[in-house]
């Protein structure tokens, strides 16, 4: 089988972070792969915040287990945060963010990186500790957020096998 299409189908994600942080190089190939993901139109209404820091990283945690209800680590450890923002002005905004996370993702595996999808950025974003955030980072303007692609190196058991496909997703219609 093409080596692209197996690598599609073995990336999991990673809920278990080790404390290795993730080589620079790979995460610049990683952030780079997400600015070529398809977007509506070709407009690349995205941005990328790569958060490195470690309180703003506890930050992030803390906001977004709050929203979840909860006082655990959503981020399962990682170190590495990329936030992914998208213009909300764009009919596509939401699509062309699920896309990047899509291919940041697929990056991460290609590098033998770990990572996994965190919702609950949008809710982050829109509040004024949100805002404040992007205002520090040199943020500017009008940003909603899709998602948080949380990068590490998986712990053992970290990363799970692929569950059964469901039978009678596919139809053909000839």
């Amino acid at each position: 089988m093409n080596e692209v299409i197996e690598a599609l189908k073995q990336r999991r994600s990673c809920r278990k972070f080790s404390d290795k942080p993730v080589e620079d190089e790979k995460v610049e190939q990683i952030v780079e792969a997400g600015l070529f993901a398809a977007s509506g139109m070709g407009r690349q209404a995205t941005h990328l915040v790569v958060v490195r820091n470690a309180e703003d990283v506890a930050q992030l945690s803390r906001m977004n287990a709050q929203i979840m209800g909860t006082s655990s680590d959503p981020f399962y450890g990682a170190k590495t945060v990329v936030v992914v923002l998208t213009d909300p002005s764009v009919p596509t905004c939401v699509e062309d963010g699920a896309l990047v996370m899509g291919n940041l993702m697929n990056a991460a595996h290609a590098l033998g990186v770990g990572s996994c999808w965190i919702h609950r950025a949008r809710e982050e974003f829109e509040s004024e500790e949100g805002k404040a955030l992007l205002a520090k980072w040199g943020v500017e303007g009008e940003w909603r957020g899709v998602g948080h692609c949380v990068l590490g190196y998986a712990e053992e058991g970290g990363e799970q096998p692929a569950a059964a496909r469901k039978e009678d997703r596919i139809t053909f219609v000839l």
